[in-house]
């Protein structure tokens, strides 16, 4: 068992016809694992547009793994507070955009997603270091972010309303 037999891969051998010791792939297999059947929730997209939905459930645990997340990823270029003012700003690099910009605000969530996915601008592709669902819930994130900034008399006291019938007895 010491000494098997092998082929270094790409390398020539006479034991198959071709002389080729690597396999071709069979037509129309997938990897375990590789299949990717909903287009929105692996792209962001459909039919080449954002899609303005997410296309997994979102909770508040959610949100909340999307925040510690983006803190760890986004922040040092992005800031806390998603206003572009991140560390790398501060030592003097490229500022990113604001995610309150009216053009961000604005945008759909499959775009975040697409961004975060393959990059734009200075910023590279995060696909490789954060997990699908994980992006989405950034997506999730930023969009709580946004609103936190933006929010609009009414919609504050409609949370404050109904925040305060769902508290626990003695909180208000």
């Amino acid at each position: 068992m010491h000494n098997q037999p092998r082929y270094k891969p790409l390398a020539a051998t006479a034991f198959f016809a071709d002389g080729r010791s690597e396999r071709p792939s069979i037509e129309d297999t997938v990897a375990r694992g590789q299949l990717h059947l909903d287009q929105a929730r692996y792209t962001g997209k459909e039919n080449g547009k954002d899609v303005t939905y997410f296309p997994i459930q979102i909770t508040r645990a959610d949100v909340l793994r999307g925040q510690e997340r983006f803190n760890i990823y986004c922040s040092p270029c992005h800031g806390r507070l998603g206003n572009g003012r991140g560390m790398i700003v501060l030592r003097g690099l490229r500022q990113p955009p604001s995610y309150h910009d009216p053009r961000l605000v604005d945008a759909p969530v499959g775009h975040f997603f697409d961004v975060m996915t393959n990059g734009y601008g200075a910023m590279y592709s995060y696909a490789s270091r954060v997990a699908v669902d994980d992006r989405w819930r950034i997506a999730a994130y930023i969009r709580a972010l946004q609103l936190s900034q933006n929010a609009t008399p009414d919609l504050i006291a409609q949370a404050s309303s109904s925040g305060s019938s769902n508290s626990p007895k003695g909180e208000q």
